[in-house]
């Protein structure tokens, strides 16, 4: 098992080479240690995979905090590759108190992570363009002041919460890259010719989240116009529950347990689970 300090370091140079980087998302430590089983580099942590394992509604508040930093230890504990963490918009708008969960997520053995411009606030969704970059100035310096290299992504959420203008969102993550963020990341980026706008206005790598882009992409088709990094948000989780609930129904509704087929078998997970 790598040390932390050898995950951040790994995970930095991971985004210095040439190429892209893949980084799908588990939710706990069983489905952390089957994708590095697959040979994934690196992971990120998903706020919808972990609300949707506890029955919570992403989003909305019902995700506590600790609850989200021991799902980070628990997913950074099962592997030994870099995990970067969706840290939402760090359960604060005060800058400064935003930024601790920068360090307290690195005290969970994370070395990465995301500050978004999402306020949770429904009848003001986005920060102010002045404090959402005074947001990530302040995580940025929690970033550089802790004692393991650490990849600060910062994050325009505007598509998410109705604010369409192409025009705001490369405003802000210009800005955020002169504040100091090491990747750049607009969930809702959909098509190759949107992404490539977004790339050629800034010079820091930018992650594209598959759950939210045309699903006919391939890696390749993203990698040729400069995307760096690719995750899925929320999207393994939610295939995961699509396969329970056919299986669910068709035993409640036909009887029928014909999905036992199309499941993996024990004796294959042992050898991923075992440590």
């Amino acid at each position: 098992m790598r040390t932390q300090a050898e995950k951040g370091q790994l995970f930095q140079e991971l985004h210095k080479r040439p190429g892209i980087l893949l980084v799908p998302n588990p939710w706990d430590a069983g489905t952390a240690k089957i994708l590095e089983s697959l040979g994934f580099e690196a992971m990120a942590t998903t706020s919808l995979g972990l609300a949707n394992s506890l029955g919570r509604v992403d989003g909305s508040g019902e995700v506590s905090r600790e609850e989200l930093l021991q799902n980070c230890r628990a997913i950074a504990a099962a592997t030994s590759l870099p995990v970067t963490a969706d840290l939402e918009n760090g359960y604060a708008d005060d800058p400064g108190a935003a930024a601790t969960i920068i360090r307290d997520a690195a005290g969970a053995g994370i070395v990465g992570g995301s500050i978004e411009d999402a306020s949770g606030d429904p009848a003001k969704p986005i920060y102010d363009f002045s404090h959402a970059v005074e947001r990530v100035r302040a995580a940025v310096e929690m970033a550089r002041s802790l004692t393991v290299p650490f990849v600060l992504t910062a994050r325009a959420d505007g598509f998410l919460h109705g604010h369409t203008s192409l025009d705001d969102t490369i405003k802000r993550l210009q800005a955020f890259e002169a504040a100091g963020a090491d990747v750049l990341y607009a969930p809702g980026l959909r098509d190759l010719a949107t992404m490539r706008t977004v790339i050629s206005a800034v010079g820091k790598p930018l992650n594209v989240v598959m759950s939210a882009a045309d699903p006919i992409l391939t890696v390749e088709d993203l990698a040729n116009v400069g995307v760096k990094r690719i995750s899925v948000g929320g999207a393994l989780s939610r295939l995961a529950l699509a396969a329970f609930i056919t299986g669910a129904r068709e035993i409640k509704e036909m009887g029928s347990f014909t999905w036992v087929r199309d499941t993996v078998p024990t004796r294959d997970l042992k050898p991923i689970f075992r440590r």
